[in-house]
């Protein structure tokens, strides 16, 4: 087996990071692939009662375990298996569950701050950033919360006004530096994609 192709997909919170994903894969024709989520990696928090784990800033850099995601990533490259660990965005803190995940040939990783570590950007072949206009992806990170994470509305907002935003600004948008490229997630991003699937066949096949 050729070294895995790693990529790294940044991008606002709710900006369709794994929407994007999938139609990159249905368009290579990929499914020999690893998907994980960086925000798998948010630092066990069980020692801290409820109350605390809501003012925990989980947009900043510091809220997330890189060191483990890097051996993770590391180890995979290495083609050994790893033990993931799995986020509760209900309970807000580590899962007791693991995901067992064995080496393919692709590995994509995707979060908002995954442009943000060094270490970690080093490790990657290519490099996305998705963008989306603030107010499609406040809406979006809202339903979501509510639906999916049990979330209150001015829970959401408080949120979203305090760290979602600022840490946009101070700590993501920046990351878009990083990226080889930068894919609209409107009607348009359509030759963005089919470049990153040329991409993408053009080093597994060098690869070969």
């Amino acid at each position: 087996m050729d070294k895995p192709l790693v990529i790294l997909v940044a991008g606002g919170s709710a900006s369709g990071k794994s929407t994007v994903v999938q139609e990159i894969l249905d368009k290579a024709g990929l499914d020999d692939v690893i998907i994980i989520n960086h925000d798998d990696y948010y630092l066990d928090q069980k020692d801290l009662s409820m109350e605390e784990r809501y003012l925990i800033n989980y947009d900043h850099p510091k809220s997330l375990d890189n060191d483990l995601l890097y051996n993770d990533i590391t180890n995979l490259i290495n083609f050994k298996a790893i033990d993931k660990p799995v986020y509760d965005f209900v309970k807000l803190t580590r899962s007791e569950k693991i995901e067992h995940i064995t080496p393919k040939k692709i590995i994509i990783i995707e979060g908002i701050l995954i442009l943000e570590n060094q270490k970690i950007r080093e490790l990657a072949d290519i490099s996305l950033f998705v963008e989306l206009d603030d107010d499609t992806r406040f809406i979006r990170r809202m339903l979501r919360d509510m639906k999916e994470r049990g979330r209150s509305l001015d829970n959401i907002i408080s949120q979203y006004q305090k760290t979602v935003k600022p840490m946009f600004h101070r700590y993501i948008k920046p990351t878009k530096r990083y990226a080889d490229v930068l894919i609209p997630n409107d009607t348009k991003h359509a030759i963005a994609v089919d470049l990153i699937v040329t991409k993408i066949k053009q080093i597994l096949g060098d690869r070969k």
